[in-house]
């Protein structure tokens, strides 16, 4: 008789953006005369930074012709993308980061999930509340659902967990964070690195939007002491580059990075996420590899940017004429998201739908990110400038 893995029972039923999809879905079939503008789902839609499209074309040209195909890849990366990475993100900031440190990826939602393979069950692991939802249910998924911890982000935190009184094994941050917006700066960031080192414990740190920080907050959980003994830090090039179709990042184990077994010997962690991925991945394309490392040539980094202040400037609006009509609003300034303080008599799902049926706009129940994102929603600064425009005149429309 086939089993199953009964830890995957204890899951909602459906995906947070599953379920949001469904109900517009289900509103435009219902009003097909209606403009809905979507501002829920984090997905950039601005197209591929030029420089990278010719990376794509030149790299499907090479896999194309004998004497440049190429078959199976290293499964951490090309050399030509890691060393770029170590030097551009890293070394250039004065990170001392190597190219060895640094494995490519497919992304950092794959990432985030599969760095549960090399790590023993039943672990106590904390996470912020409200949360990006993989990292709860992938925790779910590897059998730790008894013993998550949930630390709440609210405005007293500035949106940001604080360390917990007792010990934990597993950590994870996001900065700046999904879906408060909200970055940390250096020393609440040296406050968890101090934490985890006193307790032993692994932070997993989660830096998908770093691209977007504009002030003196740290990029890379790297940058604080000691973060090199106890982080692993992940990185995509989704929002950074807009390749959330093409699909690419990379995840940093530093070689000081160390375990203890139940034996008591140590291990580099380097080590085994090395031989997990030697196994389970065979590598990111050569093609997309090669888009990636545009991005790092000078062209390709002021594309990037141009792409991000575009969105930033989204966000900016989105906030400020938001505000202008009394919401409470926070986020909007070094993330690409708003989090909106919700009216009193609203859900955050009322207050979804009640957007959606009256300015048809999309949005995310904070609700659907935790318990302590009910009372909110998050706006996403990933539409057009024009529909961003658009919808918010329509939402300040309702208060009027």
């Amino acid at each position: 008789m086939i089993t199953i893995n009964k830890n995957y029972l204890d899951l909602e039923k459906s995906y947070l953006f599953t379920d949001i999809a469904r109900k517009v879905n289900a509103f435009e079939k219902a009003n097909p005369d209606k403009k809905v503008i979507r501002l829920g789902i984090g997905d950039v839609t601005l197209p591929l930074p030029q420089v990278c499209v010719d990376a794509l074309k030149e790299g499907a040209e090479e896999m194309g012709n004998k004497e440049t195909f190429r078959g199976y890849g290293p499964e951490q990366g090309y050399p030509f993308l890691r060393d770029i990475i170590a030097k551009c993100d890293f070394s250039d900031r004065g990170i001392d980061i190597d190219a060895d440190d640094i494995f490519v990826s497919d992304g950092a939602k794959s990432d985030t999930g599969n760095i549960l393979d090399i790590f023993g069950p039943n672990l106590k692991v904390a996470v912020g509340d409200p949360v990006y939802p993989v990292y709860l249910d992938t925790n779910i998924m590897a059998g730790n659902k008894d013993s998550i911890i949930k630390l709440p982000c609210t405005a007293e935190t500035n949106f940001q967990p604080v360390p917990p009184s007792k010990p934990v094994d597993l950590i994870y941050l996001c900065s700046p964070n999904n879906p408060t917006g909200s970055v940390m700066d250096h020393e609440t960031m040296q406050a968890w690195v101090d934490y985890a080192l006193e307790n032993k414990s692994l932070i997993l740190f989660d830096a998908a939007y770093e691209a977007f920080i504009s002030d003196d907050s740290p990029h890379s959980i790297y940058e604080v002491n000691g973060a090199k003994k106890c982080a692993i830090e992940f990185r995509s090039f989704s929002k950074k580059a807009g390749f959330t179709g093409v699909r690419c990042g990379y995840t940093v184990v530093p070689s000081d990075l160390t375990v203890t077994t139940e034996n008591g010997s140590e291990i580099k962690l380097r080590e085994l996420w090395n031989r997990r991925q030697t196994t389970k991945f065979n590598g990111v394309s050569y093609i997309v590899q090669k888009a990636a490392a545009a991005v790092y040539t000078p062209e390709g980094e002021k594309q990037c940017r141009e792409n991000i202040e575009y969105y930033l400037r989204n966000a900016s609006l989105i906030k400020e004429a938001l505000e202008e009509v009394g919401y409470e609003v926070s986020g909007g300034k070094n993330a690409p998201y708003v989090w909106l303080s919700i009216p009193d008599g609203h859900t955050s799902w009322s207050f979804f739908d009640y957007l959606l049926e009256n300015a048809n706009v999309v949005t995310t129940p904070g609700s659907g990110f935790g318990a302590c994102g009910e009372g909110y929603i998050r706006i996403s600064s990933f539409g057009s400038y024009e529909d961003c425009v658009e919808a918010v005149e329509r939402i300040k429309n309702l208060k009027a």
